[in-house]
Formats: structure tokens, C-alpha cells, sequence
């Protein structure tokens, strides 16, 4: 029985909400695409897989394309979506006739503490200042005199060695706020950061000049799905490969060959180099955030 019609929906006739998808599926594709002609080949990029392994979202999924919360999709086609998880059929109008939307109530039975927590930590990274002085040097932890003498990404070499690698390291103050960058320190670069990130100091620690806090929107998004709005995945995993590049450049990994020209952030010319596009990833970062924050707190204040 389709539920009653709400005065806050917005109906979407099939050629609109058609045109959208359409519109999704040809920008995301220039990503996807060319990721799973590598998997089919056995081709790994030392870049770009993260964004696809690291990150759990499948290709597929990022090529579906979702309407927001209370629009509702008009159309047979529409109908098909009646088989996905946290869709229903809704009445509109007059009551007479019927679309597809998000089922609201059904999707934060089981996802309100995620939404909540999520709403948390965004609007707690929000409100922070940013920090610009970190230079990237999460990724030279990660490569700092490995015990095992095994280098994190062994099929890319280092610009400087290992053991210039641990002398960039050595003269630097690592200041890394964020778990999941820190979490893969080598066990000797741990106690050389100022800052010691746990899980559950997430919330207190995470700022929005952070590269992986950046990246990680897109993260927050897709897991928020179905009741992320497609653009807004989009959006952020667009921002997710750009900053992903510069993460890299700025690593002590030797990326030429792959087409990556260094950030050298061991030198003046690279900090600075990096510090205006953190800058600038951080800025739009924001206006992003803000966006998935727009919609947690519309899903929470509607039951």
C-alpha cells in the first residue's frame, strides 16, 4: 500500500529525474571506466586503485544514481526501484497516482546511530580551525625505516631512498590528526607524531585542512547511500581524485613515470606548493561538508 502523500515531497516527472541519472552515470563513467578495463587487464595504478579498494564503495554503486531525500520519481521505470533496499512507493497529488522514494523511516531504522555519528564528526571537523603544517608527511611515515625493510608500495620506488626518506622525516615535526592516515605509520614513526589518534578521539581530532578528512567525504557520502543525492557523490569523489594526486605528489614515492610530477615538500618551493592546494581542497572541502551535513540533519529532523 504506497504511503500517504507528504507536503514537503517534490515530484519528479521520469524525464527529468532520467536526464539527472543520465547526467550522473556519463560523468562518474570517466572514472569507472577506465578502472575496470585495468582490473580486467590485471593492470594496477599506483593512484587512482585506492579510490576503488580503500575506499569500499563498488564501481557499480558509484554509477547509480539517487534522487534526494523527499523527491519523489514518477514513471514505470521508476517502479523497478521498488526492489532496492530503502525504497517505497509513495502517493502523490491527489492520491491517485504513485512515485518512488526514499523510505525514510525504514532507512534510519537501521542507519540513525551511523547518521547521527556521522552529523557528529562532520559538523565537529566544521567547526574546527584548519591546520596547514602537516606537508604531507603522513605518507614518509608510512615509508619511515620499515623494520622489515619492506617499503609500503614496493612497486614504486622512492625519490630519495629509505634512508633519505627517514632524514626528510627526522627533520620534520609530524603533526598527522587523522586515525586512518596514522593507523598505517610504521611502528617507528609513531612515537615521532605529536599527535596520537585513536578511534575514538576521531571526532576531537579531525580538521578540515587534513587531506584524508578532505578524501573522506566522498566515504561519508556513499555511506549514506541511498539517501545521498548522486550529484553530492559525485561531487565528493571528484574532489576525492584530485586530492588523492596531490597526496601522492607529495609522497616520497617517485610517480613519474606514472605522469605524476612531484610536490617536493622536503624544500621551501614544495611546502609551499602544497600548503595552496591544501588550502584550496580545504575550501571546497567545506562547501561540501556542509552539504552532507544539509543532509543528515534533514533525514534526523524528519522523524
Amino acid at each position: 500500500m504506497p504511503t500517504a502523500p507528504t507536503a514537503d515531497l517534490r515530484v519528479l516527472p521520469e524525464a527529468e529525474w532520467m536526464t539527472r541519472q543520465t547526467a550522473h552515470e556519463e560523468r562518474v563513467v570517466a572514472w569507472v571506466g577506465p578502472h575496470q578495463e585495468r582490473r580486467r587487464e590485471g593492470r594496477a595504478h599506483p593512484v587512482l586503485d585506492f579510490l576503488f579498494t580503500y575506499y569500499s564503495h563498488p564501481p557499480g554503486r558509484l554509477r547509480r544514481w539517487h534522487p534526494a531525500p523527499g523527491e519523489v520519481l514518477l514513471g514505470e521505470v521508476a517502479r523497478e526501484r521498488l526492489a532496492w533496499p530503502f525504497h517505497t512507493e509513495v502517493a502523490v497529488g491527489d492520491g491517485q497516482h504513485t512515485g518512488v522514494a526514499l523510505d525514510v523511516p525504514a532507512f534510519l531504522g537501521r542507519r540513525r546511530d551511523a547518521v547521527v555519528w556521522m552529523a557528529g564528526l562532520l559538523r565537529a571537523t566544521a567547526g574546527r580551525p584548519a591546520s596547514f603544517g602537516c606537508f604531507g608527511l603522513h605518507e614518509w611515515a608510512m615509508a619511515y625505516c620499515p623494520e622489515d625493510g619492506a617499503v609500503r608500495h614496493e612497486a614504486v620506488p622512492l625519490r630519495l631512498g629509505v634512508a633519505g626518506t627517514a632524514e626528510v622525516v627526522d627533520a620534520h615535526r609530524v603533526q598527522c590528526s587523522h586515525i586512518d592516515a596514522f593507523r598505517f605509520f610504521t611502528p617507528r614513526a609513531r612515537p615521532l607524531n605529536t599527535l596520537q589518534p585513536t578511534r575514538d578521539t576521531q571526532a576531537q581530532l579531525e580538521q578540515p585542512g587534513c587531506l584524508h578528512a578532505t578524501m573522506d567525504l566522498y566515504k561519508w557520502a556513499y555511506k549514506l547511500g541511498p539517501a545521498c543525492p548522486g550529484e553530492l557523490v559525485a561531487d565528493c569523489f571528484a574532489l576525492a581524485v584530485e586530492v588523492r594526486e596531490l597526496d601522492m605528489r607529495a609522497s616520497p614515492y617517485d610517480l613519474r613515470e606514472h605522469g605524476y610530477s612531484p610536490v617536493p615538500i622536503e624544500t621551501a618551493a614544495g611546502k609551499a606548493a602544497y600548503v595552496a592546494a591544501q588550502r584550496r581542497f580545504a575550501d571546497r572541502g567545506a562547501a561540501l561538508r556542509a552539504r552532507l551535513l544539509a543532509v543528515c540533519d534533514a533525514l534526523l529532523a524528519s522523524t
